[in-house]
């Protein structure tokens, strides 16, 4: 079964602005800056531009090797990087789907 992902964060959105605010409560709020966020899916984009762009530096890194002006080092360290990177979002995307297909079968 396929999931659009885009689709699931739009709802889960959509979910979020219907849900009943508690007093005293500051929906949205990052803790970390203390600045009002996107919520579910602001922090799924920044995620997903952090992991492009660690694959991204990985991909740099090695076409700088395989041409000769990279340092050993920085390509290792990119590389393993950019596996780790790969390996996390594929365990995300599979909790996601465990997660969704749980979902589908509770009983209502």
């Amino acid at each position: 079964m396929a999931i659009n992902f885009n689709e699931a964060a739009g709802a889960y959105a959509r979910a979020a602005g219907k849900a009943v605010q508690m007093p005293g409560q500051s929906q949205g709020l990052d803790f970390r800056s203390g600045q009002l966020d996107d919520g579910f899916s602001a922090a799924l984009e920044r995620a997903m531009t952090s992991a492009v762009g660690q694959m991204r530096e990985g991909e740099n890194q090695s076409v700088m090797a395989a041409t000769g002006q990279a340092d050993l080092n920085e390509v290792v360290v990119a590389v393993s990087k950019a596996e780790l990177t790969l390996q996390t979002m594929t365990t995300l995307r599979d909790k996601a789907i465990q997660a969704y297909q749980d979902i589908l079968r509770m009983p209502i």
